[in-house]
């Protein structure tokens, strides 16, 4: 027997008896002849002693231990001296008079230290992810994981949902982000595709009578990584037929509600709050917007037209929006700092970035002069300038506007520490767009996919007016991090053959692509609908980090690269002989 009890989990309660532990040193001790090492397991620490009067032997053998090697020690738990204990240790009052030693695998002088307080680049963390994993804190991310997922199941099994799986090899469709692609060997010259989401498939499952479906399921994306995006990513993926919208965020606001509680013991307010895309973008910039600080953006289009400042009246007569955000308590910027603002604001895509400071006796900055008194006192009071704060103003394309001042937003939330981290702010985004036009392609795209339903009353405006149709969609939103996003599906083949069309799917390419959905569509399609919950984003939030890669055991870097076993990699010519596939190497950039 290896051991007998887990190191983090000794007690008082097992005082004066005799215990076998196995894990790994990590740290060593000689104190006045007597060597303390402290022993790890994947439950935490406990003190081990070897003391010479036990054991000569023994202590011989402790002094070639070092940090990292393997053993497994038997002995007596007694308590630690008076005035010797550890408090930060839940096994600090104990400790362990060693009788036996076994060295069960000794370790290299690891690269880094095993310690939660030891900086480490993630370019060496991730190399050597096997020692990384050891380290308590990044352990405390994955039983987070752990726990949440298993919390999830329990919610929804007492549901009625049932869990099923969808393939991993399918059928590569267009819209979405980029496929990641599987040559067939039995079928020369096709290729599978790994699957973005299990859509097309759980949408199946409804028709099929499953009723309730759900699955905690890896999905695969070759887009451009950053701190929230993985190739490969888990999702927890859940469909219900027969239900409307508000059933679906009821019931999936409960189940929100009970993990967070189960899993961190947090008491989120309820109900959520509600916005629809339009005021979520008209008020924060953004259609996932962080509600736990106001600076919120401000209208000034009227203002704007009454003034005589040419810069904002060319943008309206063109068509675009002017708004504004108050940055309280920034009057005191610099011009430098000013400048950088602008830079900010002109890396996202503005012209330029307008500004007004407020003093005591009103508002100053170079502009004012365009603006009669009484438009600069509607100005204030409508971005509720006080003594000490900087307007802000941008003019532009509406969706410049937003992302302009939406970004500015973030970014003095922070400067001006107005972002309680301990606070979580849920938010229910509705009522999204179904389609937008993609300038560069000239032709529609689908906001959320092509299998969103239509809302009912604007269903006559798919023929005369697409743009203005709205989605039976709708994203959660948690401390600004879009953490699901789901819709009410089209459960009629001729409203989804009509959704193709307005995206540019050609009948051909929807029957080659899509055909099996649209013919599964005309066999009694129930009313479904559903939602998936970024799974990775979710153990991230509730754990406090910044990246999805701290609370995934093996992730990419940027690059899409596993530093610890070098893949993607060269392959075997065989292999690719195999598959009629003739490799032709890439020239990189200089």
């Amino acid at each position: 027997m290896f051991r007998t009890h887990y190191c983090g989990k000794i007690t008082k309660a097992e005082l004066d008896e005799e215990v076998t532990l196995s894990g790994w040193v990590h740290r060593r001790r000689d104190h006045g002849g007597v060597t303390f090492i402290d022993l790890r397991d994947r439950e935490g620490l406990v003190q081990v002693v070897f003391n010479p009067q036990l054991s000569e032997t023994v202590h011989q053998q402790a002094h070639g231990l070092r940090s990292e090697y393997v053993i497994q020690v038997t002995g007596k738990v007694a308590l630690r001296l008076e005035g010797t204990e550890n408090t930060s240790l839940s096994t600090g009052e104990i400790e362990i008079h060693v009788s036996d030693l076994v060295i069960l695998n000794p370790s290299k002088t690891p690269p880094f230290l095993i310690e939660d307080e030891e900086e480490v680049s993630e370019s060496l963390r991730l190399k050597y992810r096997y020692l990384d994993l050891r380290r308590a804190s990044v352990q405390q991310h994955f039983i987070l994981r752990h726990q949440l997922s298993q919390a999830v199941r329990q919610f929804l099994n007492d549901n009625n949902f049932l869990e099923a799986d969808t393939p991993y090899l399918t059928k590569s469709t267009p819209e979405g982000a980029r496929d990641f692609l599987v040559p067939s060997r039995l079928n020369p010259g096709t290729f599978y595709a790994l699957p973005q989401s299990p859509q097309l498939f759980k949408q199946i499952l409804m028709i099929s009578g499953f009723d309730r479906y759900y699955q905690v399921v890896r999905c695969f994306r070759d887009e451009d990584l950053r701190s929230d995006r993985q190739p490969e990513f888990t999702q927890i993926d859940l469909e219900m037929s027969f239900v409307d919208q508000e059933e679906i965020l009821t019931l999936m606001e409960k189940m929100i509600l009970k993990v967070f509680s189960e899993v961190q013991s947090l008491q989120l307010p309820e109900p959520f709050p509600r916005l629809t895309f339009q005021e979520a973008m008209d008020r924060f910039g953004s259609d996932k917007p962080d509600t736990r600080f106001g600076l919120e953006l401000k209208d000034l289009c009227d203002i704007a037209r009454r003034s005589d400042f040419k810069v904002f009246r060319t943008v309206l007569e063109k068509g675009g929006k002017v708004k504004g955000l108050n940055a309280k308590a920034c009057a005191k910027l610099s011009r430098k700092e000013i400048e950088n603002l602008t830079d900010e604001a002109m890396s996202r895509g503005a012209k330029g970035l307008a500004w007004m400071k407020v003093s005591d006796i009103g508002l100053e900055a170079p502009i004012t002069k365009f603006f009669k008194p009484e438009l600069l006192e509607e100005i204030r009071k409508t971005l509720e300038g006080e003594a000490g704060d900087l307007l802000l103003f941008v003019a532009d394309k509406e969706q410049v506007v937003y992302d302009v001042l939406g970004s500015l937003r973030l970014s003095l939330g922070k400067r001006l520490n107005l972002i309680d981290s301990s606070v979580f702010q849920p938010l229910w985004v509705t009522d999204f767009p179904l389609l937008a036009f993609d300038g560069t392609e000239k032709r529609h795209v689908a906001i959320h996919h092509p299998f969103a339903a239509p809302m009912d009353e604007d269903l006559p405006l798919l023929e005369s007016d697409p743009l203005k149709v709205r989605a039976q969609a709708y994203d959660l939103v948690v401390n600004g991090v879009e953490l699901g996003g789901g819709s009410i599906r089209i459960h009629k083949q001729e409203i989804q053959s009509k959704v193709f069309e307005l995206l540019g799917i050609s009948k051909e390419d929807a029957d080659s692509k899509f055909g099996f959905l649209l013919e599964a569509l005309q066999y009694g399609a129930p009313p479904h609908g559903g939602i998936a919950f970024g799974f990775d984003r979710m153990v991230a939030l509730l754990a406090g980090v910044e990246s999805i890669r701290e609370v995934i055991p093996f992730p990419k870097t940027q690059k899409g690269i596993c530093l610890m076993t070098d893949a993607p990699s060269d392959v075997d010519p065989l292999q690719l002989k195999e598959l009629y596939i003739k490799k032709e190497r890439a020239i990189k950039a200089p």
